[in-house]
């Protein structure tokens, strides 16, 4: 049976405390709340609503990739993509900005100088 998100009208969204955790294998700084939804990684379905913050100089290390569609929507706040080596440019951007992936691509690492807030979707193909 597919996952559905639930039904939720307008309701204030706590950005300073309840709901915030950091995901699994994010460093420190890095935090998200799920707005609506859930992924079933193991069984390739569902799709989720999240918003992720990064904290003032908060940064990952390593290049993302996943089984699953991911948008982007970049809220406020810089954010830096790439650049992790010599060789790599690093991109910046303004809010704003967006951004769509298909499963399979690698993307990142990412950091931000000021901190930032996006929003994501993230939905596996049925």
């Amino acid at each position: 049976m597919p996952i559905r998100k639930e039904h939720k009208e307008f309701h204030t969204i706590d950005m300073t405390g309840e709901g915030w955790h950091s995901p699994p294998g994010y460093p420190p700084g890095i935090e998200q709340k799920i707005l609506a939804g859930r992924l079933d990684d193991a069984g390739k379905t569902g799709h989720r609503t999240r918003l992720l913050r990064f904290a003032p100089g908060a940064y990952t290390t390593v290049p993302f990739v996943h089984e699953y569609w991911e948008e982007v929507y970049l809220v406020s706040g810089d954010l830096i993509v790439g650049g992790s080596s010599g060789e790599e440019p690093s991109l910046s951007f303004a809010p704003n900005t967006y951004a769509c992936r298909p499963p399979g691509v690698y993307h990142g690492p990412f950091r931000s100088h000021t901190g930032c807030l996006l929003l994501e979707l993230h939905y596996y193909e049925t």
